[in-house]
């Protein structure tokens, strides 16, 4: 009875996973975060909401000072209140859509490693549409029992670093693991007790901790300013609303035939209002912007100067903003009033989020009152409406109906707009936009964890070809099963060894005969071990009859070879081999008995095959053939920390048949 209840509780939580991770699937590019209170002690459910609700404020109010500034993508951090359901304890949790902005996703990583680290007693989990994206991250350092099979909460962030909760070895061996993927009060009560067991080794949270290097200062080498030439009223808006010149960016990007038509005479932006002004985009942002090829409607009235002019990517920056705005706008409904949003100050909240945003020097010690103080405090309302103070049946204010609102509400002088054209900052360069081979292979080489890869030296004495063959040598060492070949992780750091005798040690242990039967798990993983260590393979253990027949398949396949050898020899195969001309190998062949001189005249000339030198030449040959681009030789020698050095030599070419 008992098993049958298991059965059906473990069925019930696997379809509850799984229909989860189904709607995570499907919103595309998105990151989800979930924070835990610890210890999961039983609570009221209205005073445990109470306590989670205090945290989100006192959480949003705390990284307030970094987040108002930031430029999100699609959707910014956020926080609501989610109760208990499926066995899942309530908690406070987030998602975001990050778009085509990566660097969104691993801000929110950094964002909620922080969080641990400030409130000890809370514990994180995070994920997207890929699953544990944290573990692709780290997926070289990774424990080899670890997979996308047996990850499922596993992976949190604990008093600020990355926690894995392991598996015992074999069932029963450790009490207080499970033998399947925990749930989730299992492994918030595992991480409450058993804290110094389940933090991830080093190499795995220097992986992600490399990924996240460098935030909050990150965050300005992130952006980009440029000059735009806009209407005057995305100049208004853009000055209290920072963030809308993603939503701009964005619809314009994406863009259809239909938004077009509501650009091809402009009812909210005219473009004779238009005046120069600097624009803060992302990168990321500026890239699409920029990469987009596109041509006003003549009935539009944006005209663009001729393509020498000093400042035509102001301009068309400006128009392809313009559409993107006015895009938003007529999506909206023409009897649109703004009866959604309520004044930020009535929330009784606000008091307590201004108080603490004073608290942490958000203001920066600007006089209240000033222009400078009110421009913060609309920004600092705007991201409490839109984080703090968003209550979970409200519909959200779209883009194009916060920018009709702010139209209304916000009176603007041109004039005074365009005086402020002489005072512009200067442009952000945009050379990072064209990146050289040279600093392609940087990005690659800083992407794969190396820190300070060494320039290739160009000099044909000072590189040494062996590093070819021993890599070579130690990857065929290497034991391959049915989830691929291993590759060697670091040739410079372990010596490099192959032992003939063991390699054919392996036939005699696949050709010899079985030994007695045993249970059949425990000979599975046996077998599997002997395959990982030579020194599994003793033969002075076997029984004298066993001996005797794996020396004697061993004499057979010799003897194969040997033949194969011969017969191969005098064909064009054996000629396309380069060999060893070794005068003691002659003389062996010379000293041999009669019956072997007599048995081939062209035997006594064979000399053994030079397996370096082969292996070196026809990896050469192939890398040559590549021409510089990306192949199978150029792939597997820089998996293994090879990397050879340009082909000067020059190439030859055909002449033409004379006749």
């Amino acid at each position: 009875m008992s098993y049958t209840v298991f059965i059906k509780e473990k069925d019930q939580n696997s379809a509850e996973r799984m229909e989860e991770n189904m709607k995570l699937a499907t919103v595309e590019d998105a990151v989800e975060y979930r924070l835990f209170l610890i210890p999961d002690e039983p609570r009221d459910a209205e005073k445990h909401k109470e306590i989670l609700q205090k945290y989100i404020e006192r959480i949003m109010t705390q990284f307030a000072p970094m987040l108002v500034h930031y430029i999100w993508q699609n959707q910014p951090f956020n926080l609501k209140y989610k109760p208990e359901k499926g066995g899942v304890p309530a908690h406070m949790f987030g998602m975001t859509k990050f778009g085509d902005n990566i660097e969104d996703e691993w801000f929110i990583v950094y964002i909620v490693k922080q969080i641990t680290k400030e409130f000890p007693e809370l514990v994180a989990r995070i994920e997207d549409n890929d699953g544990e994206f944290l573990l692709i991250e780290a997926a070289d350092y990774l424990p080899k029992w670890l997979d996308p099979d047996n990850s499922a909460n596993r992976v949190f962030f604990y008093h600020g670093e990355l926690c894995i909760i392991p598996a015992p070895r074999k069932p029963g061996a450790v009490s207080w693991l499970p033998t399947t993927p925990p749930t989730i009060p299992q492994a918030l009560n595992i991480i409450s007790t058993h804290p110094e067991k389940i933090l991830a080794s080093e190499s795995v949270r220097a992986a992600v901790n490399r990924r996240i290097r460098g935030y909050p200062e990150k965050i300005q080498a992130s952006l980009h300013r440029a000059h735009c030439f806009l209407p005057a009223g995305i100049v208004a808006v853009l000055k209290q609303r920072p963030r809308l010149v993603a939503a701009g960016v964005q619809a314009f990007y994406l863009r259809d035939p239909i938004d077009l038509r509501a650009c091809r005479i402009f009812k909210t932006f005219l473009p004779e209002t238009r005046i120069m002004t600097s624009v803060t985009f992302t990168k990321c942002l500026y890239a699409q912007l920029m990469q987009q090829r596109f041509m006003p409607d003549r009935r539009s009235g944006y005209r663009l100067p001729p393509p020498s002019h000093p400042q035509y990517r102001a301009h068309e920056l400006g128009m392809k903003l313009a559409h993107g705005f006015e895009i938003l706008c007529s999506k909206c409904s023409p009897h649109f009033t703004d009866s959604k949003k309520s004044p930020v100050t009535s929330s009784p909240l606000w008091a307590g989020f201004l108080d603490s945003l004073k608290k942490n020097d958000y203001f920066k010690g600007l006089i209240e009152g000033s222009a400078q103080y009110q421009e913060r405090l609309e920004m600092a309302k705007n991201y409490f409406q839109l984080s703090v103070n968003r209550p979970e049946s409200s519909v959200a204010m779209s883009p194009g109906e916060e920018i009709l609102t702010l139209l209304q509400t916000l009176p603007f002088d041109i004039e005074e707009l365009k005086k402020e054209e002489a005072n512009l900052p200067p442009e952000d360069d945009d050379q990072w936009l064209d990146l050289s081979p040279d600093q392609l292979d940087q990005l690659l080489q800083e992407a794969a964890g190396k820190k300070d890869p060494e320039p290739i030296s160009k000099e044909k004495e000072h590189y040494d070809l062996t590093q070819v063959s021993t890599s070579m040598k130690a990857f065929i060492s290497k034991v391959s099963t049915h989830k691929g070949a291993e590759l060697p992780r670091d040739p410079s750091e372990t010596p490099i060894t192959f032992d003939a005798d063991s390699f054919l040690n392996y036939f005699d242990k696949i050709l010899g005969p079985r030994p007695p039967e045993s249970d059949s798990d425990d000979q599975d993983e046996e077998d599997f071990e002997s395959l990982e260590s030579d020194d599994d393979l003793d033969f002075e253990t076997q029984e004298p009859g066993e001996e005797a027949s794996v020396k004697g398949t061993l004499d057979d396949l010799k003897s194969y070879m040997a033949q194969m050898d011969r017969e191969l020899a005098h064909t064009s195969i054996g000629k396309s081999f380069a060999t060893q001309k070794q005068m003691e190998s002659l003389a062996q062949i010379t000293n041999s008995n009669s019956d072997e001189e007599d048995a081939a005249a062209g035997d006594s000339a064979m000399t053994p095959v030079d397996v370096d030198l082969n292996l070196v030449s026809n990896i050469l040959e192939s890398y040559s053939s590549q021409a510089g681009l990306a192949g199978p030789a150029s792939n597997l020698l820089h998996s293994m920390g090879v990397q050879l050095p340009d082909n000067t030599d020059p190439r030859p070419t055909s002449k033409p048949a004379k006749d």
